[in-house]
């Protein structure tokens, strides 16, 4: 599990970036108690459909 910091240098945004536009970008993140974490495979499917 990725942590948002993990995924904004993944996508060379801001980690505020990712917060705020995961929804948008159609990235699943799991709650994790108060914390937002990411499966890395979610993020290289994002990649691969937008960039790849």
């Amino acid at each position: 599990m990725l942590t948002p910091e993990e995924v904004a240098a993944w996508l060379k945004v801001s980690e505020i970036t990712v917060k705020n536009k995961y929804r948008t970008w159609g990235i699943k993140a799991q709650k994790v108690g108060r914390l937002l974490r990411f499966r890395e495979r979610d993020i290289v499917a994002y990649l691969e459909e937008n960039y790849g």
